[in-house]
């Protein structure tokens, strides 16, 4: 007959070890808690810094900058100074001026919402942007008006800085069109008003005095921990936009989409430019 006897308990050393974890959390948890109370909370930061300066404190900068980004729309251009003579094509209106607008609606047709941009620059490399401009956006417009019971919502908006001597303007249009998905088109345009020509990322890097490799890092870091944070939710079963970080479009020389705003560059990959999605990725520097 066999005989099965109990085994003899042993000692669990991965359980202690997260109980112990665990107890030291807490009572870590306690003392910041504690802390908080008697010192107040901007008390605590200022123990908790490294030369006067918070840890968190560029972080926090540049969390508030991407979370306004939708705020930066407010289809104008905003007050500039200059000192380049520019020759206007209308002397009556702004270096940039919205030509066309729209806001009209058709039940199951169409919801249009629309700020199209003109800039007002005698230009050969302004003029073609006036035409890219009007070719993309408004005969997207025109179009949708002659629809029937297609349920398209579009609309537009734009914003356009002057900052020493640089013409930035960028355009947000959102396009749903029926049962597929939103789709989020950004585009940049970025001019120097001194030497009538168009300036790319590089050279607006080179003129803000930045390091190239270290705003190349930067790009990477950022795409980098998104793609980790989609990966993570494709791993748990939601539909995402999967992104490559080895993709050569986030090189530097490659990335054309930016927006220079109070002194900081925008750095913007609106992958519904190419795709219908409403993905996109933000660096700001």
């Amino acid at each position: 007959m066999n005989v099965n006897l109990p085994k003899k308990e042993t000692l669990n050393v991965k359980a202690v070890v997260i109980y112990t974890i665990a107890i030291i959390s807490c009572i870590i948890a306690l003392v910041v808690i504690g802390l908080a109370f008697y010192y107040g909370s901007d008390e605590l930061d200022r123990l908790i810094t490294i030369g006067g300066s918070s840890l968190t404190q560029v972080d926090e900068e540049y969390q508030l900058l991407a979370s306004n980004f939708d705020d930066i729309f407010q289809n104008q251009l905003e007050a500039y100074t200059t000192n380049v003579d520019v020759k206007k094509i209308d002397e009556g209106q702004d270096l940039v001026y919205t030509y066309y607008t729209k806001e009209e609606n058709k039940e199951n047709s169409y919801d249009l919402n629309l700020n199209i941009p003109y800039i007002n620059i005698d230009d050969e490399v302004i003029a073609a942007y006036n035409e890219e401009i009007k070719t993309t956006y408004e005969e997207k417009a025109e179009s949708t008006l002659q629809t029937e019971n297609e349920n398209i919502i579009y609309s537009l908006q734009y914003e356009a800085t002057i900052e020493n001597d640089i013409l930035s303007l960028i355009i947000r249009a959102n396009l749903k069109e029926g049962t597929s998905a939103q789709r989020l088109i950004i585009q940049t345009f970025n001019y120097d008003l001194r030497n009538h020509k168009e300036v790319t990322l590089e050279e607006m890097i080179n003129q803000k005095q930045l390091n190239i490799d270290e705003v190349q890092n930067k790009i990477e870091q950022e795409i980098d921990a998104e793609y980790q944070r989609v990966e993570t939710l494709r791993s748990l079963g939601y539909g995402v936009f999967e992104r490559n970080p080895e993709d050569e479009m986030y090189k530097i020389e490659n990335s054309e989409e930016f927006f220079v705003k109070n002194g900081k560059i925008y750095i913007i990959y609106a992958y519904g430019n190419e795709n219908i999605t409403s993905e996109m990725d933000l660096v700001i520097i």
